[in-house]
């Protein structure tokens, strides 16, 4: 009637008669079909055999066999005219037990015994015992007892993505009914335990003496929520009656009569709980309430809100979007109404402020031939010293704001064509003037080689003759934060198109001479140029604008000639500097631009009638005006690197290590072969290098002047060293000097600050962290590669720390002052004082003006499944302070208690 084949049975036929198995045939099938009916579902309470023993001898035995054994169901007979028999089962099962697998055929059980495991379609079982009740239609898993009499080897029940880890189960595979005892299972950054659990089908769950929690060990947590009735159904949600918080085993006063908990992978919408803080210029106030949309799975939204009870209110809007392979962005509206005291007292004052952000980048992938990105930082020049959510002190002392949004393409013609547009913002918090280019179109064609073959060498003077042709249109505006976004603000926009074609080449002269030549021709078209005119009203020349097309044409000449020179100290093999090399690159320029005096137009300056000849009427245009002078110049550049062989401290390395010692040292100056008198420009000299292992950035530069100046601070005909002074002058002279290392060996790129540099501050730390507080979850100490510190032995702990240092120092001689106008040094340190204790100091002191400058200090605690943290500025206009204690998952980030003092910071 049925075939079937298992490794477990085999034995069973060679050891008895054919008439005892033809006997207990029936009784076998009915097992095994009952034995895979019985896998499909979760587990049952703990059944352990009294004293672990093997099977009587009337009772059937399988050898240990620890390979999966298959199961099969064939039928045979023929299909019934009247229907078609359902199949009883739906696939394979597989399941191995490591000591015994045993039928008792009185009892009608089935057990399998020591290291179980069922596998049946997507559910696994694995458990100390599995026992089969195929008369109750019941499945028990359980524990069992080792030699020193501890439990182990727990149930473990895994169908599709849900995992639960009881202590036992009982299961009814026809209702598909179960009861688990000590059931623990994970749902999203939950951890649930219950002592009781009750399976009403496959979706839901009653819970009786739960607890949930997000710490890492459910076993012993920091924290739980403890309740004694909960609906639980998988990947939805968790309903719980009342509700006590519970934290190290001691009950809090915190009980909720009821809660609702949101259980998916996927975002979902809902509230965002304000924080209540108090400042003593616009009273008590709720901060950072609002509601999420989870619009889609490429795009949501949060909008968030403010309010102080003596008026003050903010609004932001926050949407983050993107689209796989395509691109993604972030957008970041902010708008606050500022209200700062109240009425009547005299530092009443109102002011609006606003923010814009907007960040954009296109995957490469989509098309290679086109690009798009955005970084955009514009609104009020006050808004980061003013609004009501954000310390960030690198963004305060910061006096620009930029923003870029380019589009280019690529024509892949021959020759090709790249095209580009880009609209560019630049703003000035100090002076509050802003400057705009809406659009700036750029348009290039590839070089062209007319004497050069199509897949020859280009060598020579006539082959690497090339030109191209450059377009370039801007509309450019300039206006202030009052005008912004007003129509007054295109009243004084500037209109030009640039054109230019240089043609060129370069060859060797004498072999180890590299010569070029440039010829470059400009056009420039402008749509309104001005005519300067004597107004008798005004009593004085104006500049009266002319609407219209008009244009310019200038070209010049350059030339260029320069060589390469190696030099080499050798001190011997045996020293420890064994050589030396300097390397140096002399250059010598020539430029020529004649005179285009006949584009300069004739004026009366006082209303005489004599008329004077110097303007043009392209003065004041965006790309320039022509020259009225010829300009006849000379120009000598020397640059030099320094690079020493040291022996290496490694006695097994046969070769010497190279050790940089001047990454460049640069001399420039020009002469001027038509200037009558000061032919000689002053000479720059700049220079860079690295130290400790290349951690160390130094940077120098300084000015120096070869002519004398008079008592009023001018410069005169007179070479300095004749005016009784050194050949030449400093006039002016700078230092900067960058240190970034720390306890790691490589730089971790997680410790720049992203949030502050878009808000236009600083990547580094030297002028503290940034603190948005609308989210506290993130620590102030950024990201640690997930490294975790350990102490290994007693007095034995490594202490991970960083430290950036930066130092800059400037003088100024331009009128005999002699004078060090700048003279300061900025400090920031991080390091961990226990694995869970960090620390944090950015501070730094100003030796011209003898004060400490801006100072911050950091104390955060890692408390497992909580975070601590404390900010405090002691001093100064930006003085803070700020604690934080909160759970860091994001289900329970309303579970905090966030207290700060900000700056009383005054509208102006």
């Amino acid at each position: 009637m049925f075939k079937f084949v298992t490794s477990k049975t085999k034995q069973y036929f060679y050891k008895n008669s054919i008439k005892h198995l033809q006997r207990n045939l029936f009784y076998i099938v009915f097992l095994t079909i009952f034995l895979t009916l019985g896998s499909t579902k979760i587990y049952s309470q703990e059944l352990v055999p009294k004293n672990n023993s093997f099977p009587a001898k009337n009772q059937t035995d399988t050898t240990k066999k620890e390979t999966l054994s298959t199961l099969e169901v064939i039928d045979t007979i023929k299909v019934d005219s009247l229907g078609k028999k359902k199949a009883l089962l739906e696939g394979k099962v597989k399941y191995k037990a490591e000591k015994y697998a045993k039928i008792d055929q009185k009892k009608k059980l089935v057990t399998l015994y020591d290291k179980a495991e069922l596998y049946y379609q997507d559910i696994e079982l694995k458990s100390g015992i599995i026992i089969f009740d195929y008369q109750k239609n019941e499945v028990y898993a359980g524990r069992i007892k080792d030699s020193t009499g501890a439990y182990t080897q727990l149930p473990v029940f895994k169908q599709g993505a849900n995992i639960v880890n009881p202590d036992s189960i009982r299961f009814n595979y026809k209702t598909k009914k179960a009861l688990v005892w000590n059931s623990r299972t994970d749902q999203d950054e939950f951890k649930v335990k219950a002592a009781i659990t009750k399976k009403e089908n496959d979706s839901v769950y009653f819970m009786k003496g739960a607890r949930f929690t997000t710490a890492k060990d459910l076993e012993n947590p920091e924290y739980y929520f403890q309740t004694n009735k909960v609906k639980l159904v998988p990947g939805k949600k968790i309903v719980v009656g009342l509700t006590n918080m519970v934290i190290a085993d001691v009950p809090t006063p915190l009980v909720l009569p009821f809660a609702f908990f949101p259980m998916t992978e996927k975002s979902r919408s809902g509230l965002i709980i304000p924080t209540y803080n108090d400042s003593n210029t616009r009273g008590f106030s709720l901060q950072n309430g609002g509601y999420y949309f989870a619009l889609s799975n490429n795009y949501d939204l949060a909008v968030l809100g403010d309010y102080f009870t003596n008026g003050s209110y903010g609004l932001r809007f926050e949407s983050s979007y993107a689209k796989r392979y395509k691109f993604q962005g972030r957008v970041n509206i902010r708008y606050e109404n500022l209200v700062n005291s109240e009425r009547g007292y005299p530092d009443y004052a109102r002011s609006t402020i606003y923010n814009i952000q907007w960040s954009h980048s296109k995957d490469s992938k989509s098309n290679p031939n086109s690009r798009f990105s955005a970084s955009v930082n514009l609104g009020s020049s006050k808004y980061f010293r003013q609004s009501l959510n954000q310390v960030n002190v690198g963004s305060n002392l910061n006096n620009t704001l930029s923003s870029s949004i380019s589009y280019s393409k690529t024509f892949n013609s021959i020759p090709q064509v790249n095209l580009s547009l880009t609209a560019t913002h630049s703003q000035n918090t100090n002076t509050e003037q802003i400057n705009m280019t809406l659009p700036t179109l750029q348009l290039s064609v590839d070089r062209i080689f007319p004497f050069a073959p199509n897949d020859g060498v280009k060598k020579g003077l006539f082959k690497n003759i090339n030109f191209q042709y450059n377009l370039r249109g801007e509309n450019r505006i300039q206006t202030t934060d009052s005008l912004f976004f007003k129509p007054e603000m295109f009243n004084d926009a500037k209109m030009g198109l640039q054109h230019s074609i240089p043609l060129s080449t370069n060859f060797k002269v004498f072999k180890y001479f590299s010569a070029s030549t440039s010829l470059n021709y400009n056009e420039v078209w402008y749509f309104k140029t001005i005519r300067k005119q004597f107004d008798a009203t005004q009593n004085k020349v104006v500049d009266v604008d002319v609407q219209g097309f008009d244009a310019f044409r200038t070209y010049s000449f350059t030339a260029g000639l320069g060589t390469t020179i190696y030099g080499t100290f050798n001190f011997g093999e045996k020293k420890k500097i064994q050589a030396i090399r300097h390397v140096m690159r002399p250059n010598v320029s020539y430029s020529y631009i004649p005179s285009f005096s006949n584009y300069y137009d004739t004026y009366d300056p006082d209303g005489s009638g004599t008329m004077r000849k110097d303007y043009t009427r392209f003065d004041n245009g965006i790309f320039g005006a022509p020259g009225k002078n010829m300009s006849n110049n000379l120009g000598f550049n020397l640059s030099n690197t320094f690079e020493a062989k040291v022996t290496d401290k490694d006695s097994t390395k046969t070769e010497p290590k190279k050790v940089m010692l001047l990454n460049n040292l640069n001399f420039s100056t020009s002469y001027d072969m038509t200037a009558d008198s000061l032919k000689w420009s002053p000479m720059r000299v700049s220079g860079g290098t690295q130290f400790l292992k290349q951690k160390m950035n130094v940077n120098f530069a300084a000015t120096l002047d070869p002519y004398a100046i008079n008592n009023a601070g001018q410069r005169i005909n007179t070479w300095n060293i004749d005016n009784s002074g050194s050949l030449f002058r400093m006039t002016s002279a700078n230092m900067t000097l960058n240190y970034n290392f720390s306890s790691k060996d490589s730089e971790n790129e997680d410790k720049k600050n992203i949030q502050g540099k878009s808000n236009g501050g600083r990547e580094d730390d030297l002028f503290g962290t940034n603190t948005d507080l609308s989210y506290r979850q993130d620590s102030q100490f950024n990201k640690d590669n997930g490294e975790e510190n350990t102490i290994s032995e007693f007095f034995k702990y490594k202490l991970p720390w960083d430290m950036n240092l930066a130092y800059s120092l400037t003088y100024s001689n331009n009128n005999r002052e002699k004078k060090v106008t700048g003279n300061s040094v900025m400090v920031s340190m991080n390091t961990d004082l226990t694995p869970k204790w960090k620390i944090g100091v950015s501070t730094g002191y100003d030796f011209v003006q003898k004060g400490v400058t801006f100072t911050q200090f950091r104390f955060e605690r890692d408390l497992l499944s909580w975070r601590m943290d404390f900010n405090w500025v002691p001093f100064g206009d930006n003085a803070y302070w700020g604690f934080f204690i909160g759970i860091k998952a994001g289900v329970l980030s309303d579970i905090k208690w966030d207290k700060r003092k900000q700056p009383d910071k005054t509208i102006r």
